[in-house]
């Protein structure tokens, strides 16, 4: 209706929902938003002033003095700052994954950050990743995607990423936080993880990230009509 294509991909914890939706929008030139580092941004806000993340009205204390935004650098990497300051690297530490699945399940927070989410899908052609995309933020998005694999193969995933960034961990506690979020997610009472009845369900637990990619791809141009290029 305004001119714009939005294209939602809803799925767990450690999917790749991330990085295959920053390939598709590359690929399709679109703006990729992840609204996950949007949530973690918050939950890190939390842990540094030691804000009790299940805490409503302790964490609803301090949304008005959070100054979240988004930003992009030259090679289209968003970018997560919290009141001016570049937090994209501090927001990944597993303990942060957590705070923001707690987080996430508060209404004020949701509120909170609705808004921001929806006018960037307004302003641009979007591919927007998280847990409630198709079914709560963008229910009228042209394209959903529900994006899952096994927790085993999201957990092997997520620990050569860690990894790769330097973070130390290890996969017993990966796994552990997975299935964590897995719960937490779909059990909220607030926008709980679930597919949506119209979304396409795409599990990339046997196949690699080439592969996904290019299933994503498929998709994307058989359901929208579209090339490498939007016309």
């Amino acid at each position: 209706m305004n001119g714009h294509y939005a294209i939602a991909i809803d799925g767990p914890s450690g999917a790749g929902k991330s990085t295959l939706a920053r390939r598709a929008a590359s690929e399709f030139t679109f703006l990729y938003v992840d609204t996950g580092a949007i949530y973690r941004t918050v939950g890190l806000a939390c842990h540094r002033r030691g804000v009790d993340c299940h805490d409503e009205p302790a964490v609803s204390a301090i949304l008005p003095e959070l100054d979240i935004r988004m930003g992009y650098n030259e090679a289209g990497e968003q970018r997560m700052f919290l009141n001016g300051e570049d937090v994209s690297a501090a927001i990944r530490a597993p303990e942060i994954s957590i705070c923001a699945s707690d987080v996430s399940s508060l209404p004020a927070v949701r509120a909170f950050l609705l808004e921001m989410q929806r006018r960037t899908a307004r302003e641009n052609d979007v591919i927007m990743d998280g847990r409630d995309i198709g079914t709560v933020v963008l229910p009228d998005a042209e394209l959903k995607i529900y994006l899952t694999a096994s927790a085993e193969a999201r957990a092997e995933r997520r620990l050569k990423e860690l990894l790769a960034k330097g973070v130390e961990t290890n996969l017993e506690d990966v796994l552990r936080d997975i299935e964590y979020r897995d719960y937490q997610d779909s059990h909220r009472e607030i926008a709980p993880l679930r597919q949506a009845e119209d979304a396409v369900l795409l599990d990339t637990s046997e196949i690699g990230l080439e592969e996904s990619c290019q299933l994503l791809f498929r998709t994307i141009r058989e359901r929208l009509g579209i090339g490498s290029e939007k016309a």
